[in-house]
């Protein structure tokens, strides 16, 4: 069961979540189970974890690794399917739980997934590859107005104009199905290259969000833990991209601030309905993690505990 991706944030992330070694947690995004492994090692025996994921990989992977430990439950699926999946197996009460955002390393190293514009492969992109349309089938069919959007929206690519409107001409002839034709496109319509980042990475990136819903999913599951922590449960959020980080941010203060009322009304603090506290400021990879593991310095990790 020996795997070459490396967990980040792995002790950061399960010292800030686990606070009671007899609670119920859940590990919302698998990948390879760095952090899962984590958590049960600091769990009694009648702690539990329930592990999700969108990838039938990852899903087999947590099978097979956690098959002896009855402490351990898995799912497929997406983790805005949270509480379907707290309701099935009876969890009543969440002592914390932790979202690992974005793609993992063993994604971005097969190229027949096609998630990374460094390696060749079908442009796929799909996290569930059992469900929703590909990258190529949505590059198929949308328009070139949507395409713009979606590029700029969740990829603040400056370029997106010149990029959508290759992609349409490009498509008049011959499909984009592979990742190396929207690589050579992104190539062909940036004029202007950053220093020490590849003129497809906002692309990529824009187009995976896209593709599987990201920021949806996100937005449903931070809505539901809301609900399904104890009080004194703890939420801890890893992100690696300024939307996602933004999203949580942001969540994090309004439940931290409680309900929006006139500045001059007459209330308590206690009434104003404020759901968490924010633990600590955002913590980063330290520079002996990044050194170890480039994937990590972008990383961003943020704790609330429930009130």
């Amino acid at each position: 069961m020996t795997d070459p991706h490396q967990t980040v944030l792995l002790e950061e992330a399960v010292s800030a979540l686990v606070t009671n070694p007899s609670g119920i947690y859940v590990d919302c995004t698998y990948g390879r189970g760095g952090h899962s492994q984590a958590i049960v090692n600091a769990l009694e025996a009648d702690g539990r974890l329930l592990v999700v994921d969108r990838d039938k990989t990852a899903i087999d992977h947590a099978e097979a690794k956690f098959k002896d430990d009855p402490r351990v439950l898995v799912e497929h699926g997406a983790f805005s399917q949270l509480v379907e999946f707290t309701q099935k197996h009876h969890l009543e009460g969440l002592d914390g739980v932790l979202m690992d955002l974005g793609v993992s390393s063993p994604q971005l190293d097969d190229g027949e997934r096609g998630f990374s514009f460094q390696q060749s492969g079908p442009l796929d992109m799909r996290m569930n590859q059992t469900e929703g349309q590909t990258a190529e089938e949505w590059l198929g069919v949308a328009s070139q107005d949507e395409i713009i959007d979606v590029l700029k929206r969740y990829g603040e690519e400056r370029f997106a104009r010149r990029i959508a409107r290759r992609i349409v001409e490009t498509r008049a002839t011959s499909p984009i199905d592979t990742t190396r034709k929207l690589v050579e496109i992104c190539e062909r319509s940036i004029p202007r290259k950053e220093k020490h980042k590849h003129p497809a990475t906002r692309t990529f990136q824009a187009i995976r969000i896209q593709v599987n819903h990201e920021l949806d999913e996100l937005e449903t599951c931070l809505h539901d833990v809301m609900e399904l922590l104890n009080s004194g449960g703890r939420f801890v959020v890893i992100s690696f991209h300024s939307l996602e980080d933004r999203i949580v941010k942001h969540f994090f203060r309004r439940m931290e601030k409680g309900d929006e009322l006139p500045s001059r009304l007459p209330i308590r603090d206690v009434e104003l309905n404020r759901r968490v506290k924010v633990i600590g400021k955002p913590v980063r990879a330290s520079e002996d993690e990044i050194e170890r593991n480039r994937r990590s310095r972008s990383s961003i990790m943020r704790i609330a505990e429930k009130l």
